[in-house]
């Protein structure tokens, strides 16, 4: 047998084992491509970003590989590789899923084998997410405007809140002091136009607010995300005092199930259809709608219990509908009140579908309850504006 192709078999042996079997860096299923400098195994996705740092890649398929190489694999793999470049991970930090952006991607890399921050080595100064206090210039979105303008972020782990200035000299009093408890934190690059795009999502007096930021540099942004990170990872230490680690991780931040357009009447079903940009926060149970994606505040948002409390979801054709231009629906029925939305394409409509009935399936959890007092409390205090 020649040398190609038994080194190709070797290969093939060596990412059907357990833990070459998923990309070291993402955990991406069955990866095709491999870094013989560092001896571990990767996606696509990964090996584009460590070629371009510079790491030797290649395709386990389709190129061609010497005996060293090969050796220098068997030698190592992504066991192995993990117990140096992932030994001191704290717990907070993101580890980047297979369908996250791209600068989430990036900058794990670059934090394992080219910073190389979690080798549980002394450095200094410190990371950042470490201090518990973190401040800087993000470019932020205007409430009403769609410019992006620069503004000066405080990030207090010792009070648990995130603070904005509009002047960087903090002379002026804040514009907002957002406490750490209610925020959340997610990439949307397409959303909001730039690839270092970051959502930012807490609860107002009266509403639930957003604000959509960016920062020129991808570390920077990363920084920003795993910073709120830790300080929102020390919050829920103290809130929930006997949670494990692996109950709170999943707290800390989370991407919304489900995000789009669906066509939604009043009350009474014989109102006129109106487009409105949903968006289903699993977390909280809780379906939001706006009028468009980069609003600042929701229109209104639809508690989503189990079914077990009479809410179910199903796919419908409306009796009779005004100004609906879409034909896929889906009704949400609750205690108090049945909801019709339309969607444009029959995916659309399975999507939510699916994506609706999982919150549905799923049984109230303690913080759940919590959610929906406080989706109460702030629909009473709307009636009563």
């Amino acid at each position: 047998m020649a040398d190609e192709e038994r080194n190709q078999m070797i290969l093939l042996e060596l990412v059907k084992q357990p833990h070459n079997s998923v990309c070291v860096d993402c955990g991406a299923p069955d990866p095709e491509w491999a870094s013989y400098n560092l001896g571990v195994f990767v996606c696509f996705n990964c090996a584009w970003i460590h070629r371009n740092l510079s790491n030797k890649v290649k395709s386990i398929k389709l190129d061609t590989w010497e005996d060293s190489m090969v050796e220098t694999m068997k030698s190592n793999g992504n066991a192995k590789a993990r117990e140096v470049f992932e030994k001191a991970v704290p717990y907070y930090f993101y580890r980047p899923l297979p369908n996250d952006s791209t600068v989430l991607r990036e900058q794990w890399i670059r934090a394992k084998y080219e910073r190389l921050e979690f080798t549980g080595e002394t450095k200094y100064p410190p990371p950042s997410y470490t201090r518990g206090f973190y401040e800087g210039l993000l470019w932020k979105k205007g409430k009403e405007k769609t410019q992006f303008n620069q503004r000066k972020f405080v990030l207090s782990e010792t009070e648990f809140t995130l603070t904005y200035y509009t002047d960087d000299t903090e002379i002026k009093a804040p514009k907002a002091v957002i406490h750490i408890k209610d925020l959340n934190a997610m990439f949307q690059p397409e959303k909001i136009g730039h690839s270092h795009g970051l959502q930012l999502t807490y609860q107002g007096e009266h509403c639930t607010r957003n604000i959509y930021v960016y920062h020129e540099n991808s570390e920077d942004i990363v920084t920003w995300f795993n910073c709120l990170r830790a300080v929102r990872f020390a919050y829920l230490k103290t809130a929930y005092p006997t949670g494990s680690n692996d109950e709170l991780i999943p707290m800390i931040t989370r991407n919304y199930l489900k995000e789009g357009y669906m066509e939604k009447t009043g009350p009474l079903q014989s109102e006129t259809f109106r487009k409105r940009w949903f968006v289903l926060d699993a977390q909280t149970r809780k379906l939001f709608y706006y009028k468009s994606p980069l609003d600042a505040e929701e229109l209104g948002a639809i508690f989503i219990g189990p079914g077990k409390n009479n809410y179910s979801v199903k796919e419908c054709v409306p009796k009779s509908a005004r100004g609906n231009k879409w034909k896929y629906g889906v009704t949400v029925d609750t205690p108090k009140r049945q909801y019709i939305f339309m969607c444009e394409e029959e995916k659309e409509q399975k999507e939510w579908l699916s994506a609706l009935q999982q919150v549905v399936l799923r049984r109230m959890a303690p913080q759940d309850y919590a959610s929906k007092l406080a989706f109460i409390v702030v629909c009473v205090a709307e009636r009563n504006v």
